[in-house]
Order: structure tokens, then sequence, then C-alpha cells
């Protein structure tokens, strides 16, 4: 099942530099923007081969202030 994801990604030097804002923790980079985007669908692919299989439980979530 294909999922969409928001990849932020800036310059540095030389080499494009990116992240997928939703998943914390999957970061690459690549020469050109189109390397970049294969490199983190791939590291994507590798965080999800990588997670245990557990049973799913109910979550719940919160915003919460965070000071600065």
């Amino acid at each position: 099942m294909a999922k969409n994801f928001t990849l932020e990604y800036w310059q540095d030097d030389n080499w494009y530099v990116g992240m997928l804002r939703e998943i914390p923790g999957v970061f690459s980079q690549g020469e050109t923007l189109e390397e970049l985007e294969e490199n983190i669908r791939d590291a994507y692919r590798l965080i999800i081969e990588d997670m245990p299989m557990v049973p799913h439980r109910a979550s719940q979530s919160k915003e919460i202030e965070v000071g600065i």
C-alpha cells in the first residue's frame, strides 16, 4: 500500500539532504533531488522492514505545549 509523506529537503554544499516530516529518524541524501527521493524511499522501506512485529495497541494522542 502506497503512503504519501512530506519530504523536507535542503542543500548542503553539493548535496540534497532531506527527511520525512511525519516519520522521525528517516533521513537521506543525494547528489540530485531525484536521487534524494529514491534514497529516502529506500530509507523508509528499511525502517519499516526492521520494525518488530508487535500486536497493535490502541493509542491515544494529546497536544501539549512545549516552551522554547
